[in-house]
C-alpha cells in the first residue's frame, strides 16, 4: 500500500542521515551510526598491530582466554578496549568479565585471577615479524 511504502522510506532515508552524519562527525560514540572506522582500513606495512583479551587463571590451574563477547563474558572485546585506561588505573573493573564468564558458564572452573592482555604483533612489508605479549592490568578474583 502507498502507506507502508511511505513508512519504509522514511525509515530508509532516517537510516541514511542517521549514517551520513556519524561518519561526518567521525565520531564512533554514534555508533552503530558513527564511522565503523575499524573496518576501514588495512595497517600500514610497518605497523603493529594490537589484539586485547582477558586472560583466566581458573580453579583447576589452567590459564585460558576468556572469549571477550556478550555471550560468553557478559562483556564485548569492545566495552573493554574502551575502558583500558580505567581498568589500568582499577584493575577491579574486570570483575564484570569474571562475573559475565562465571554466570554464562556455570560448570566450567571459576577464574580466580584475570590478567588484560595485548598481544602486539609487528609487520614489516605487510608481514609479521614478531609476537610480544604486554600484560596491562592483572586482578585477583575477590569473593
Amino acid at each position: 500500500s502507498r502507506g507502508s511504502l511511505v513508512w519504509r522510506v522514511l525509515a530508509a532515508v532516517a537510516l541514511v542521515v542517521l549514517l551520513v552524519n556519524g561518519s561526518l562527525r567521525m565520531e564512533d560514540d554514534a555508533w552503530p551510526f558513527g564511522p565503523m572506522s575499524q573496518y576501514a582500513f588495512s595497517p600500514p606495512e610497518d605497523d603493529t598491530v594490537v589484539i586485547t583479551r582477558v586472560d583466566g587463571l581458573l580453579t583447576d590451574g589452567h590459564r585460558v582466554e576468556l572469549p571477550l563477547r556478550v555471550e560468553t563474558a557478559g562483556i564485548s572485546r569492545a566495552e573493554i578496549e574502551a575502558r583500558i585506561p580505567d581498568i589500568e588505573r582499577d584493575p577491579s573493573l574486570l570483575r564484570a568479565v569474571s562475573d559475565g564468564w562465571t554466570a554464562r558458564n556455570p560448570t566450567s572452573p571459576r577464574p580466580v585471577e584475570l590478567f588484560l592482555v595485548q598481544d602486539e604483533t609487528r609487520l614489516h612489508r605487510g608481514q609479521p615479524t614478531s609476537t610480544s605479549e604486554v600484560t596491562l592490568a592483572q586482578w585477583r578474583v575477590v569473593s
